[in-house]
């Protein structure tokens, strides 16, 4: 096995998944869309199996879809990435003097010179890794990102069903809590909106953002675009009923 071959391995190595990413845009999405479609039914005042019906179909067939989505996203990256660093790879054994001369353009770019440069040029095109790690990183903007799609489209799918069942919660157990409609909506707003607002804090963590504001506006898109869908349920009403 060659040295370019065993830097190739080692360089491929990821870190351990982190799945709450996935899991608070997951979440997110899953309350939103499951918040409007329930808010849609109810303004047009249709009846609690329609609601039940229309809200478990949009959390299984939209979850299922963004966790495909999540996954072909994620695998289409990881294959364009590794596409091509391979070929800058081939590229540093085919023509290093070119590509030596373009680690010298970008380093020349962050300030270095004279001997400064040459030295910072030898010592990058010595290791392989570190070479087509600053092309990957300079010439196309790519970064080796820590992702796994098949992990990440499972954590994408139990969030959405997760965060996203809380607004069916007022309807599902509508008895139990011996709500009328009004009262029932009121819950499942409430419910709702709290919950998009704890996964808005909780997204702060990977921005400089203040959670209390990320968690209000998290909840503010969710709380208006179910507004949307009451308004238009409300209008609607009785359309070809």
């Amino acid at each position: 096995m060659s040295k370019l071959t065993e830097g190739r391995k080692e360089h491929s190595h990821s870190d351990e998944y982190n799945w709450i990413p996935d899991f608070v845009y997951g979440g997110i999405d899953g309350a939103v869309t499951t918040f409007a479609v329930v808010a849609g039914v109810a303004g047009a005042e249709l009846s609690l199996p329609i609601i039940l019906i229309l809200g478990f179909a949009n959390l299984f067939a939209d979850g299922f879809s963004m966790a495909v989505g999540k996954y072909q996203s994620d695998k289409s990256a990881i294959e364009q990435y590794n596409q091509i660093r391979d070929i800058e790879y081939r590229h540093i054994v085919e023509k290093p003097a070119h590509e030596k001369a373009e680690v010298k353009d970008i380093l020349a770019g962050y300030g270095f010179k004279g001997k400064d440069l040459t030295s910072a040029v030898d010592v990058i095109t010595s290791n392989p890794d570190a070479w087509v790690d600053l092309m990957m990183r300079n010439e196309f903007n790519l970064t080796q990102e820590n992702v796994q799609p098949v992990k990440g489209g499972i954590v994408t799918f139990v969030s959405f069903l997760t965060i996203g069942f809380i607004p069916m919660v007022g309807y599902v157990f509508k008895d139990f809590f011996g709500t009328n409609d009004d009262q029932t909506f009121i819950l499942t707003a409430s419910f709702t909106l709290f919950a998009l607002f704890i996964v808005g804090a909780v997204k702060s963590k990977f921005s400089v953002r203040n959670w209390f504001l990320c968690g209000i506006e998290t909840a503010f898109v969710g709380g208006f675009a179910a507004t949307i869908a009451y308004l238009v349920g409300y209008f609607l009403k009785g359309l070809g009923v």
